[in-house]
């Protein structure tokens, strides 16, 4: 792959409506916050974290009539290369976004100003509930009414999204590799050529490496503009995704049948974690806490790797080996995900228990896909994360169930086959034993939500925690 390193180009990107091309030399693994801040003389945008949680750092990304809220603080140089960004400046202080929030008394402080002007900018184009519009933005001088008083307020203003200069496939330095393929063949080339090589998609997860721990990777393969793997379709068999669709995309093309999935997708992060994050990347971390993990499995996703050697598929539960680990290998990358389509008359429950609501990382995981004939349960698939080192299956906890109503009694039953195949760790978020009782509880209250669902006698009535 040397012929790639001639083609290197500087990074250029389109900021507040104004293309620009960078130095010679700028690492592309530089944060767009840090470099705003420094080397743009653009402070308006504030680092508050630095992973991804509090939105002081949010910048829009404008990509057609789309506008997209992004956490600066986990986006590289290299990610900016080829698209549009706004930042609070490119706004300016007459803008009615702005201004109404300044008017409304929506500011004290004025530290979280500049990322939620750029959240409530991107709303009013995005639309949506308010609140889960700010859910990744935190203030802690207004308490939020008068910004909301403000954002009712608040309309589109109309203005087109600027047109961005199109990436280059290189924009490697001297000390660093950054590739930015834009084909799939082209993106399995440079993983066979540089197999120790960060995979990146949207970062949310990789990025923290970078501003939180100051790594600098030698080489990144940056796979966003991958046509291939920004490909989707729904139809009557599920959802494709490629591996860099981000969970924004996903969101929008959930319907009804995917509806369990599409509530918990939609806690998933904030906006701004959602705009970069994508299935791929949370596929490849193999987190045990991974949001989108049970859920894939209890459906049963399948996953497509690619490689010099062709194409293989793999169910989700199968390509997870491990804490962290995958069945991946050195010259593969994940191409896309099928989820199918749940079937008719299935009931299906995707469950996150976390300390906050929103925007936090799961404490247990439990996702559920019941299928019936002649009013008992046909098959079972339950996947639960959080309760030992991978997002796994329950096999012991679906077979109890099949063959017998789904009732409170079969859940009971259920719960303790559960209990006895989970292994789960003490950490800040929960402890062991708060784990196992949880997680035998979202199966309780599953079958006491289900329709047609009777109570259990007192003495047999499952626990619920408080």
């Amino acid at each position: 792959m040397d012929h790639i390193a001639t083609m290197a180009g500087p990074i250029r990107f389109t900021l507040n409506g104004q293309d620009i091309a960078l130095p010679e030399g700028t690492s592309p693994t530089v944060t767009l916050l840090d470099w705003l801040r420094g080397p743009g003389h653009l402070p308006g945008t504030k680092e508050g974290c630095a992973e991804g949680d509090c939105g002081a750092c949010t910048v829009v990304i404008e990509e057609g009539a789309a506008r997209i809220p992004v956490n600066a603080c986990l986006m590289l140089l290299g990610q900016a290369a080829g698209r549009a960004i706004r930042t609070v400046e490119g706004l300016g202080s007459d803008h009615p976004v702005p201004r109404t929030l300044a008017d409304s008394d929506g500011t004290q402080c004025g530290f979280c100003t500049p990322g939620i002007v750029m959240s409530a900018w991107a709303w009013t184009r995005q639309g949506g509930d308010v609140h889960e519009a700010l859910a990744g933005n935190l203030c802690r001088c207004t308490g939020y009414r008068p910004i909301l008083d403000a954002m009712a307020a608040m309309r589109d203003d109309g203005a087109a999204a600027p047109s961005a200069a199109p990436a280059p496939a290189d924009v490697s330095t001297a000390a660093q590799r950054f590739f930015l393929p834009r084909g799939l063949d082209e993106a399995i080339a440079l993983r066979a050529a540089h197999p120790d090589a960060w995979l990146l998609s949207g970062g949310t997860d990789l990025g923290l490496r970078v501003s939180e721990h100051r790594e600098q990777p030698g080489a990144v393969i940056c796979l966003l503009n991958v046509a291939e793997m920004q490909s989707l379709t729904v139809d009557a068999h599920g959802i494709t995704a490629g591996a860099a669709v981000s969970y924004g995309r996903l969101l929008a093309a959930c319907d009804e049948d995917f509806s369990p999935f599409a509530r918990l997708l939609a806690r998933l992060g904030s906006r701004q974690i959602r705009g970069l994050g994508t299935l791929g990347g949370n596929l490849g971390t193999a987190s045990p806490i991974g949001d989108s993990l049970p859920p894939l499995i209890a459906l049963g996703a399948m996953v497509t790797l690619a490689s010099p050697r062709g194409e293989r598929v793999l169910a989700v539960e199968d390509f997870i080996t491990g804490y962290r680990a995958t069945a991946l290998a050195a010259d593969e990358v994940i191409a896309r995900v099928h989820i199918p389509r749940p079937p008719s008359g299935a009931l299906l429950a995707c469950e996150k228990l976390s300390k906050r609501h929103d925007q936090d990382i799961a404490t247990v995981g439990l996702s559920v896909l019941l299928e019936f004939e002649d009013g008992v349960v046909r098959a079972a698939r339950i996947a639960h994360g959080g309760c030992g080192p991978r997002a796994a299956r329950a096999p012991g906890a679906e077979a109890v169930l099949l063959g017998a109503p789904f009732d409170a009694a079969a859940a009971d039953r259920a719960a303790h086959a559960l209990d006895a195949e989970i292994a789960p760790l003490s950490d800040l978020r929960g402890s062991a034993a708060y784990r196992r009782i949880a997680a035998g509880n979202l199966l309780r209250r599953l079958a006491l939500r289900a329709p047609g669902v009777m109570d259990l006698p007192a003495p047999h009535a499952p626990r619920f925690m408080a």
